[in-house]
């Protein structure tokens, strides 16, 4: 199990409740090096002053922060810890929401939460009022010298807790054409009662309750990469695929509901 990168407590009201955080993401990326082709050893990244060209080591380097452009200020770790007097080692509950308030686009990173032995009925108590009153609680952490925004969220016998986009590290959308979703601009984009009724069928036909374990769901791209890899590594010759070139956007008119119905079949039989 991975090891707690945090440990406090988590104040919900007056009741504190000591904590460890743990990750609950476990990264699976294909990691590829970077090799010269030539005699296939590895390739570094080197750590390089800009005025000397010498190669930094690392009891060299330091923060900076770039103020006007070339004007940089040195920021060390007691500077970070200084800045803001109030950054404990505390999860402070500011709120209970519902869940689905909070945009989807707004969830960054899961971590588990685990109690401490003297915080355990604590720990409980917090869940359950949450399940209860089927909401989320909304808290304040710093982790690492930064300040997150956070939700508790009961899963099961687990509480999570899930950083937080704040808003402003999202792209604004204004500048995205999308269509809206009013009556109106249904109508002008020429959607069709039938063509509803048949996506609405279609939706339901593929409704299912979520099993991430389920096959359909593997990560299949990297079973094959992966499965390629070691098939190179036992010395078989790997023929190449050629790539299709995507065909050219046409005028053709697609008949949405002749597809849609079609969908709608194929979705009937395999749940069948």
């Amino acid at each position: 199990m991975p090891r707690a990168i945090w440990r406090g407590t988590i104040s919900f009201g007056l009741v504190t409740i000591p904590v460890s955080l743990i990750p609950a993401e476990q990264p699976r990326e294909l990691a590829f090096h970077l090799l010269d082709g030539r005699d296939i050893s590895p390739v570094h990244n080197r750590r390089v002053n800009e005025k000397t060209g010498e190669e930094v080591s690392w009891d060299h380097v330091v923060k900076g922060y770039e103020v006007d452009p070339g004007r940089w200020i040195v920021v060390t770790d007691e500077d970070l810890r200084s800045a803001n007097v109030e950054a404990t080692q505390t999860i402070d509950v500011l709120a209970a929401v519902c869940a689905d308030e909070i945009r989807p686009s707004l969830f960054a990173t899961p971590y588990y939460l685990e109690p401490d032995k003297a915080g355990r009925k604590a720990f409980l108590l917090l869940r359950e009022a949450l399940v209860a009153a089927k909401r989320v609680a909304l808290a304040k952490v710093v982790i690492r010298t930064r300040q997150h925004l956070a939700a508790l969220v009961p899963d099961g016998e687990m509480l999570l807790l899930e950083l937080l986009r704040y808003p402003y590290e999202l792209r604004e959308t204004p500048e995205l054409d999308l269509p809206a979703g009013d009556a109106k601009a249904i109508k002008a984009a020429g959607v069709t009662r039938a063509e509803l009724d048949l996506a609405t069928q279609l939706v339901a036909t593929i409704s299912k309750p979520f099993d991430p374990a389920a096959p359909e769901y593997r990560d299949t791209y990297r079973d094959d990469v992966v499965a390629l890899i070691e098939r190179k590594a036992a010395g078989e010759v790997v023929a190449s695929v050629p790539v299709a070139a995507p065909e050219p956007a046409g005028g053709e008119v697609v008949d949405i509901v002749a597809l849609l119905k079609r969908s709608l079949d194929d979705a009937k039989r395999a749940k069948a």
